[in-house]
């Protein structure tokens, strides 16, 4: 099963290219000395700066990927020193922020990340310039005519202004993608996991205008209404593969690609699902498993753009996953793509 002609080293050129549109975010991430009751006062003991979000982390690890076309950034930002990190850090990892719109009335998207070694990460985030974005930001027309070939978008259900459904029971994330689709890129997209209770009909309605879904399992399970867990937390593979299912049914038209610790899971119109187990990481060896989907997405849509073979997106795509866990930020251990090559050589995908 293939995505398309692969093209081999010798013969690639710096054309087409990704745009990366949705969340762009300062993270400041704080290692505590230890997580205090309300009222008392803990230690930080060290502080990161990184920039964060959907289509941040996927685009700069495009970058450190080696991705070879053209990179964008598209999106909203503040009219401040928190937006200026933002183009700063893209640009200078050779991404164009030329559709990046600052805007004079709202502050950049910031999370406080509180983090204690050996225990998970709290997050507290302000929305800001994030909340604003809707349809009317994004020209998806002016990068196909640049060359661009894949638009992404992530993540939805942290996009109010593209996930609120108007009367005519569209979101201005499906008339962002229907435009896209229209102007001949191929959609990709996105979820963040979320408790709203209206999560499968916001992302429904953007689903008929998705060419490849790439989200996590407990996502395809809130969209589609399906256990994919059990009590114990163990993986229900039927449910996994009845969403992959429902999925299909509900729009997406090329592949919706779910991933989890143990394996992804790619299912396509007309084609037997493929079924890649994940490879083994030491817990020892990681340092944060924030960023990690974001890494995997990555790497799915450059083997995407270079037509790849469904078996060899999955198996980069779990090697950027396992480097990206090694790293403090979301987006710092992402190595170049020759290395991912050289780790999946003993990897083998099964198909379902």
């Amino acid at each position: 099963m293939r995505t398309g002609e692969e093209v081999h080293g010798s013969e690639k050129r710096k054309t087409g290219g990704i745009v990366c549109a949705g969340n762009f975010i300062v993270d400041r991430v704080h290692t505590l000395s230890y997580w205090p009751e309300q009222g008392n006062l803990a230690h930080i003991l060290h502080q990161d700066l990184g920039v964060g979000g959907g289509a941040a982390n996927v685009v700069t690890d495009l970058a450190s990927l080696g991705f070879p076309g053209q990179l964008a950034a598209a999106g909203c930002i503040g009219a401040d020193q928190d937006g200026e990190i933002v183009k700063a850090r893209l640009a200078n990892a050779g991404i164009d922020v030329g559709a990046l719109l600052a805007l004079a009335d709202q502050v950049t998207a910031h999370t406080h990340v509180m983090n204690v070694p050996g225990q998970n990460r709290t997050f507290f985030y302000h929305g800001g310039a994030n909340d604003a974005v809707t349809d009317a930001h994004v020209t998806p027309a002016a990068f196909a005519k640049a060359g661009y070939r894949l638009f992404y978008l992530g993540y939805l259900m942290l996009l109010p202004g593209l996930d609120r459904i108007g009367p005519d029971g569209r979101s201005g994330a499906s008339r962002l993608l229907e435009a896209a689709q229209g102007a001949g890129l191929t959609t990709c997209v996105d979820f963040v996991s979320s408790e709203d209770p209206e999560f499968a009909a916001k992302v429904g309605a953007a689903l008929p205008f998705c060419d490849f879904l790439v989200i996590n399992e407990m996502e395809a399970g809130r969209a589609t209404d399906i256990a994919v867990r059990d009590a114990k937390g163990d993986l229900i593979e039927a449910g996994l593969f009845e969403a992959g299912d429902r999925l299909l049914a509900a729009g997406v038209g090329k592949g919706a690609i779910i991933h989890a610790p143990e394996a992804c899971f790619w299912f396509a119109p007309g084609a037997s699902p493929v079924v890649a187990p994940s490879r083994p990481v030491d817990p020892h060896e990681i340092a944060s498993t924030v960023g990690a989907g974001d890494a995997f997405c990555a790497a799915v849509l450059y083997g995407l753009h270079e037509g790849w073979s469904v078996e060899r997106i999955c198996a980069v795509a779990h090697a950027a996953a396992a480097h990206c866990l090694a790293g403090a930020t979301a987006t710092d251990g992402i190595p170049d793509m020759a290395v991912l090559l050289e780790d999946t050589k003993e990897t083998t995908p099964i198909s379902g």
